[in-house]
C-alpha cells in the first residue's frame, strides 16, 4: 500500500467529490460577493486573517490538521466528511481489506498513514480485534491526540489490550475515551460532529463549551 501524500489527498463520498478547500472558499467567496458584513472594519480589522476566513474570503488553513479514522465504519465516513470541510487532511485507515471505504483515501497500516505530532487518530470501532496492535503501534508513535469511541460507562476494551502488551498506566492515560463533546450524540454524524468539533478546540486550547462574553465594564 502506498503512502498518503497530504498535497494529494482529495476525499469523495457518497454525496460526491469534496474539492480542495481552497477551492471551496473561493467558489463561495465568488457567490456570496454581495454579502453585506454587519459589522465595522474602520478599525483596519478588515485585514484580519481570523475575520476574512470567517467570512469566507480566505480558505482555512491545513497545513497542520490531519486525521487518521481508523476502522472503516459509518462513523468513520461522517468522519471524513465534517472534517474536510474544516481543514483537515483525512486518510481511513483498515487493514481489513474485505472492509470497503468507499472512495475516501485509504491506507491498511499505521506506517502508511503518517503517524506525526499534527496528526489526530480517531478509532471509530471498539469491538474490531485489530484494536490492541493498532493502538499499540499508534502509541509507540507521537500522534497528536489518539481517541477511541466507547460509552464512558464501561472500561474501555482498549485498556486491557495495552496492558497485555506491556504498557504502563500513563501511556493507556493518552488514549482519550470517550472521544468528542459532550451533546448528547447517538447517530454517525453526531458523533463525527462531536468529534472534529472537540478536535478543533483542543487544537485551540479551548474547552468547547458555548461562548461566554465578558461582562461589560461599568463605568
Amino acid at each position: 500500500m502506498a503512502r498518503v501524500s497530504a498535497k494529494s489527498v482529495r476525499l469523495v463520498t457518497t454525496s460526491g467529490p469534496i474539492t480542495p478547500l481552497h477551492a471551496v472558499a473561493h467558489s463561495y467567496s465568488m457567490t456570496q460577493s454581495h454579502h453585506i458584513h454587519d459589522h465595522d472594519h474602520s478599525d483596519g480589522a478588515a485585514h484580519d486573517e481570523a475575520c476574512a476566513i470567517a467570512h469566507g474570503d480566505l480558505p482555512i488553513p491545513s497545513t497542520h490538521r490531519r486525521l487518521v479514522a481508523v476502522f472503516a465504519s459509518p462513523v468513520a465516513f461522517e468522519l471524513a466528511h465534517f472534517a474536510a470541510h474544516v481543514g483537515f487532511v483525512v486518510v481511513v485507515l483498515d487493514p481489513d481489506a474485505a472492509r470497503s471505504a468507499g472512495r475516501l483515501p485509504r491506507v491498511s497500516t499505521v506506517a502508511d498513514a503518517l503517524l506525526d505530532d499534527r496528526t489526530d487518530f480517531v478509532f471509530t470501532d471498539h469491538d474490531r480485534p485489530e484494536l490492541g496492535d493498532l493502538l499499540a503501534e499508534v502509541l509507540r508513535g507521537s500522534p497528536r491526540w489518539v481517541g477511541v469511541m466507547g460509552s464512558p460507562r464501561h472500561t474501555g476494551p482498549h485498556v486491557a489490550a495495552l496492558q497485555a502488551r506491556g504498557f504502563a498506566d500513563a501511556d493507556i492515560a493518552r488514549v482519550h475515551r470517550p472521544i468528542g463533546l459532550d451533546i448528547g450524540s447517538r447517530s454517525p454524524a453526531e458523533i463525527a460532529v462531536a468529534t472534529v468539533a472537540g478536535l478543533i478546540a483542543d487544537r485551540s486550547g479551548r474547552s468547547g463549551g458555548f461562548y461566554q462574553a465578558p461582562p461589560p465594564e461599568v463605568s
